[in-house]
């Protein structure tokens, strides 16, 4: 009989050997140093965590970020995976179920996930669980070699620099969509030496930016203000960006499928849509 108990006090290695064994069919897949990069910047806590153990093996788990969506106090799915034995039994609603309570005693009033389109029956799972489709979002991933940038050459009147998130607000309204949890000023600024972020200048106005994950070969944010658009900035600045790449390939995870400009300027650089995910929440 399987036993749910918090993640508080079981180990990073048991963790990952769980998440390896069940996560082992992907088309990515993840090393341990990935794995604690991913979940420092999606938030993770583990006493907000659980899995279910038989004979003390963690055979499925939940690994739950928190933060804030829309202002609110939120819990976010970072990963939730079954052994393959295991799969089948309805584990992953059981842990789900069990967490709730926990979740609102920590002031959590809804819960937000990532699941990919085609794994209908997860889909289904999370709808019978009370989860309502927010947005669609599509994943871009492309290899190094592969890859076609667009050629543009910046006018005199712009210039490329390194900066920061000290102009996050003004960042905020170069956007043309909210972005997706892992992709959001919180979640870069938990780990911020993992990024490398170049904004575009016209004198001292900043006018364009983009935040680049070196190691993991994410592009995690590209804008441009609309009154300098067509000029060839956001070209520049992923040029720019994907000097730092120390990746094999490069990714795009999450953009708004509504956006029909983010997606056609990644495409236009040779990055082709590899997936597509639905944005769920519960609200408890």
């Amino acid at each position: 009989m399987e036993q749910i108990l918090s993640l508080d006090k079981i180990s990073f290695d048991t963790i990952f050997e769980a998440f390896n064994l069940a996560f082992g069919d992907y088309e990515i897949q993840i090393d341990k140093d990935e794995l604690k990069t991913m979940l420092t910047r999606r938030g993770f806590v583990p006493e907000l965590s659980f899995g279910a153990f038989v004979n003390d093996r963690l055979v499925s788990f939940t690994l739950n970020g928190i933060g804030t969506h829309k202002g609110v106090k939120t819990a976010y799915d970072t990963g939730t995976g079954t052994i393959y034995e295991y799969q089948g039994k309805g584990l992953a609603s059981r842990i789900f179920t069990y967490s709730l309570p926990f979740l609102k005693n920590a002031g959590i009033s809804q819960y937000l996930l990532e699941v990919l389109q085609h794994n209908d029956k997860a889909v289904s799972v999370y709808r019978k669980l009370g989860f309502e489709t927010t947005r669609e979002f599509n994943y871009f991933k492309q290899n190094n070699v592969e890859i076609s940038l667009a050629r543009k050459v910046l006018k005199p009147e712009y210039f490329i620099k390194k900066t920061d998130l000290s102009s996050q607000n003004q960042m905020a309204e170069f956007m043309d969509f909210a972005p997706s949890w892992q992709n959001s000023f919180e979640a870069i600024g938990r780990c911020m030496n993992d990024f490398v972020i170049l904004g575009a200048y016209a004198a001292e106005d900043l006018v364009g930016y983009c935040i680049f994950e070196p190691l993991s070969g994410d592009l995690t944010q590209i804008a441009v203000c609309i009154s300098h658009r067509r000029e060839g900035i956001a070209s520049i600045l992923l040029a720019e960006a994907l000097k730092y790449n120390k990746h094999n390939s490069v990714k795009v995870i999450n953009t708004d499928k509504s956006c029909e400009a983010i997606t056609s300027f990644i495409e236009s650089n040779g990055i082709p849509v590899r997936g597509k995910q639905f944005e769920m929440i519960k609200l408890f």
